[in-house]
Parts: C-alpha cells; structure tokens; sequence
C-alpha cells in the first residue's frame, strides 16, 4: 500500500452512493479527477455554446422540448443544486436537501428572454465557483454522505453527477439541435 492518498476526485463513486438513476450519468465520466473533467469540459462548452447563433439556441427539436437556451439553463440549475449539495454534505449537513422538479423550474426561469451569450456566461460562473469548492474538500469531506430529495447521496457522487449530466446533455444538444 501506498504510503500517498490517491485524489479523492478521481475516486468514482460507487453505486451506494448515489440513486441508481445517476448511475448512468456517472458511468459517461471518464476515470481521473473530476475537478480536471469539469474544468476541461466547462471550456469545451463554453467554446460550444461560443458558436451557436440566437435563432438556433432559441429553437426546439421537437415540439414540447426545452429550447437549447432552457437545456442551457437547466445545466446552470442543475450544477448549482449538486453543488450545494456537495457543499452541505461536506460541512456535515444534517438535515435533509429538496429535490427539485426540473420542469416546473425551466417553465420559471424565462430562460428563452435571455441572450445565449448571457446563460454561456453564468454558466461559466457557475462552473468556476463548483471547481473552486471541489478544490477546497479534503480527501474526508469528498467522502462524506447527506439526503438529498429523500435519497442519501456523497459529496463525490454529487461532483460526478455534475460532470455525467453536463456529458449527457451535451450530447443532446450536439445530436438533436446541432445536427452533429
């Protein structure tokens, strides 16, 4: 055994960390730091959205689907949930977290009113602050466990959601809206 700690963001979580719906957004991130996939990823989506012009980022693939300007925010939702979640898990958080119902938040948001421009830049403010409070967890608080939408759930399941949704919807947007 090694006398060094391996990183705890590189760590995977294992399934009994998280509910198995998130298990297949956790299986789409790569093996490595998390901190480093999200920061990398974060660039490559920024660089992304960079080149999407407003009338696409306005547009639906399908009728009753969410504009790729509500995808957007949705990821910039998302991530900020999972990251306050990793943040009350690793400061010891008793109490159990909300879920949230991701629709009804879209359908508030207004997101479409906005400029893509706009949802690439708070999306990369949110981005930086998650990799700033990853960076801050020790290898104990990584591993630490709270309820969250009435599920237990790590501080290292919530940062690998993070990265496996922003992966998945990623896709989504390359596939249905950019035709890639």
């Amino acid at each position: 055994m090694s006398s060094r700690s391996e990183d705890p963001a590189a760590i995977r979580p294992r399934a009994d960390e998280h509910l198995p719906y998130y298990g297949p957004y956790i299986e789409c991130v790569p093996d490595g730091s998390v901190i480093d996939r999200l920061r990398a990823q974060g660039d490559s989506t920024r660089d992304l959205l960079r080149a999407v012009p407003e009338g696409v980022a306005n547009s639906r693939y399908a009728p009753g689907k969410w504009s790729l300007k509500e995808v957007v925010g949705h990821l910039i939702d998302s991530e900020r949930v999972f990251a306050l979640r990793a943040l009350a898990f690793a400061r010891a958080e008793r109490a159990p977290l909300f879920g949230f119902e991701q629709d009804e938040w879209v359908a508030a948001a207004g997101f479409d009113r906005r400029p893509i421009a706009d949802l690439r830049e708070e999306f990369a403010t949110v981005r930086a602050a998650t990799i700033s409070l990853l960076r801050g967890l020790n290898e104990e608080q990584w591993g630490r466990r709270g309820v969250a939408n009435d599920a237990e759930c790590s501080v290292r399941a919530a940062a690998w959601i993070i990265a496996g949704h922003e992966a998945h919807h990623l896709g989504v947007i390359r596939e249905r809206y950019l035709g890639r």
